[in-house]
C-alpha cells in the first residue's frame, strides 16, 4: 500500500512538472503541441511552414506577436479533449479567422462542451471575432436562439469591415476629397 502512494506521488510530481512547471518556449514545441500553446510569456505559438534547400516543405512553431489578455494562461498547451470538443486542427498553420466564417465551425466552438470547457481556444477565437467587428458571445447567443441568422449577421459585419478596412487600422486612410472645380 505504501509503495503504491509513494509510486502515485511520484508520478504527480513528474506530471506537475511537465506540464505546469516547465518554461514553455514555441520554437521548441514539437508540431503536436504549437498550435493553441501559449509560451512563458504570454505570447501564442504558430505553426509555420517553409520551403527547406530542397523545396520540402518543413513545419516549424514559432513565437507570434499574439498575446494573451491575462498572464493566468501562459505556460500552456491545449488538451486533446479541447481540441476535439472545439473542432479545431493542431495543424493549421498560421492564426486566421477563417474558421468564423464557416457555420460548422461557429457550431462546434459555441457547443457547450468547447465554449464552457476550453476558455484558450474561446479567448483566441473571442479575439479573431473582435477583429472581424464581431462578437464571439453575441454570435454563440445568436447561433443557439436563430442558427440561420447568425451566419448572415457575421457575414454582412465581415463584408462592412472589408469594405471600410480593418477595424482600428492605422493603414486606413480616407479618400482624398474631389479637386474644387473652377
Amino acid at each position: 500500500m505504501s509503495f503504491s502512494l509513494l509510486l502515485l506521488f511520484a508520478s504527480s510530481l513528474f506530471l506537475h512538472g511537465t506540464s505546469f512547471g516547465a518554461m514553455i518556449i514555441c520554437e521548441d514545441l514539437t508540431m503536436d503541441n504549437c498550435s493553441f500553446a501559449i509560451s512563458s510569456s504570454g505570447n501564442r505559438c504558430v505553426l509555420e511552414d517553409f520551403e527547406d534547400k530542397r523545396g520540402k516543405v518543413e513545419y516549424q512553431c514559432r513565437t507570434s506577436e499574439v498575446m494573451v489578455e491575462t498572464l493566468i494562461m501562459s505556460e500552456y498547451i491545449e488538451t486533446e479533449d479541447c481540441v476535439r470538443a472545439c473542432g479545431v486542427n493542431r495543424n493549421a498553420t498560421g492564426i486566421s479567422s477563417d474558421v468564423l466564417l464557416d457555420r460548422k465551425s461557429i457550431v462546434t466552438l459555441c457547443s457547450p462542451p468547447c465554449y464552457q470547457n476550453c476558455p484558450n481556444i474561446i479567448d483566441l477565437h473571442s479575439n479573431l471575432a473582435v477583429g472581424e467587428g464581431v462578437s464571439l458571445p453575441d454570435l454563440c447567443e445568436q447561433q443557439r436562439n436563430h442558427p440561420d441568422c447568425a451566419m448572415i449577421e457575421l457575414l454582412s459585419s465581415s463584408s462592412a469591415a472589408a469594405a471600410d478596412g480593418p477595424v482600428g487600422s492605422a493603414n486606413h486612410v480616407p479618400a482624398p476629397a474631389p479637386a474644387p472645380s473652377i
